[in-house]
């Protein structure tokens, strides 16, 4: 059976990271974890947004607010630019 909560040791090695900078982390706020007792663990779900593989809410806005920026300056050259 697969564990809800992953161990900072289990991250590190699923990150290719040491577990300090798993600590650096999760005190940033990239990683979001709960202490029990002296330790802190990730629950399970958490994982992809950990890797990167899905993307945030607020990741997505930061792309869109990316691509309105990019076609506000610079739209009529995209356009000529497609047209070649």
């Amino acid at each position: 059976m697969d564990k809800e909560f992953l161990s900072t040791i289990e991250i590190a090695s699923l990150l290719g990271i040491s577990r300090q900078a798993v600590f650096k982390r999760i005190k940033a706020g990239e990683i979001k974890a709960r202490k029990i007792g002296r330790n802190f663990v990730i629950n399970r779900k958490d994982i992809p947004g950990i890797t990167g593989k899905v993307l945030t809410q607020e990741q997505k806005s930061e792309i869109q607010k990316s691509v309105d920026k990019t076609f506000r300056e610079y739209g009529e050259t995209l356009r000529l630019l497609g047209q070649e």
